[in-house]
């Protein structure tokens, strides 16, 4: 069962049509690419899916519902988180209020309790960070809950953004060139992790990457991107071998 469809999604900034008649099908449990040369399209869709961007034309559902042109939180909690290609953490915070900061929707307290410090506040404190240790122990992250973000290495910085996506409870999560930075051996943990976060937590995943090894390595189907427009969809080999491809997104 399909668990995101978008029909005929488009959007023009001035005279440009960045995204064209996009259309794909994703169904539940999946690994899926987007690939494409650079300027194609790929990140303005996941604006478009998160709601940074409204659609000029089209519709995005989720699970059957119709989510187009809603707002980013209303997007969120339907059900929708993301990671971006450049890290967008919280790096004057810790690891682990990193990641409680994508938990307060689901573990609320009223203004009173918070600011009172009433026994709900540290009841929900405490389930919080009970919660935030079990994902940061996912990614080897938990022996530096208490380090700030922005003095971790680079690759932990990458995987604690996909920990704080995973703490607001998305049914798709959608990484933006995850390994961007990373170097083979980074890229290689990377992939496991992926297949945990997919596999353990009942997740759908649709990344973007240039990282051909990790495209081929874990996704199930790719959509190939040129000018907004999609130039191929299928199974992973069928397009990594497809001559069109090859000659003109892979450099080979």
């Amino acid at each position: 069962m399909a668990l995101l469809e978008i029909k005929n999604l488009g959007i023009s900034f001035g005279g440009l049509r960045a995204v064209d008649n996009f259309n794909i099908t994703i169904e539940k449990g999946q690994l899926y690419g987007l690939i494409g040369p650079n300027g194609a399209g790929k990140t303005t869709i996941f604006n478009l899916l998160t709601g940074v961007y409204k659609p000029n034309t089209g519709t995005i559902f989720l699970d059957e519902k119709n989510i187009t042109g809603k707002k980013t939180v209303d997007i969120n909690r339907s059900g929708i988180a993301r990671t971006f290609q450049n890290i967008r953490l919280f790096k004057e915070l810790t690891v682990l209020d990193n990641v409680k900061t994508g938990l307060h929707n689901g573990y609320p307290y009223s203004t009173a309790a918070g600011i009172l410090r009433l026994p709900k506040y540290y009841k929900v404190e405490k389930q919080m960070d009970e919660k935030a240790l079990e994902l940061l122990k996912v990614f080897d992250l938990d022996q530096e809950k208490d380090t700030l973000a922005a003095n971790l290495p680079y690759g932990k910085q990458r995987k604690l953004e996909i920990a704080r996506a995973l703490a607001t409870n998305p049914r798709l999560l959608l990484l933006d060139e995850p390994a961007a930075g990373m170097n083979p051996n980074e890229t290689s943990e990377l992939m496991d992790t992926i297949r945990f976060v997919r596999d353990n937590f009942d997740m759908t995943i649709l990344l973007i990457e240039h990282d051909m090894k990790l495209v081929s390595g874990i996704c199930e189907r790719l959509t190939v991107l040129n000018f907004g427009q999609v130039l191929v969809q299928g199974k992973t080999a069928d397009v990594l071998n497809n001559p069109e491809v090859i000659k003109a997104y892979l450099g080979e």
